[in-house]
């Protein structure tokens, strides 16, 4: 699943939540997919941004974060 797809699945989720109208049980299973998916949402992201930050060394030996070049 993509990262729109699952954050738009979770939206709808947390509106539903919020709207206090669904029973217990279903309150429950739809808390547990929104953990899902936002677990899912969360990798996603940390994975695109190792995608574009490269690791580096300054003279001083402090290591730090840069653009990665992508092309």
């Amino acid at each position: 699943m993509n990262f729109e797809t699952a954050l738009k699945e979770l939206e709808g989720i947390v509106g539903k939540l919020e709207s206090g109208n669904a029973p217990l049980e279903e309150s429950i299973e739809l808390y547990e997919r929104g953990n899902l998916l936002k677990a899912h949402c969360e990798s996603r992201l940390k994975a695109a941004q190792a995608k574009v930050e490269k690791i580096t060394l300054g003279a001083d030996g402090a290591a730090g974060t840069e653009p990665a070049n992508i092309d």
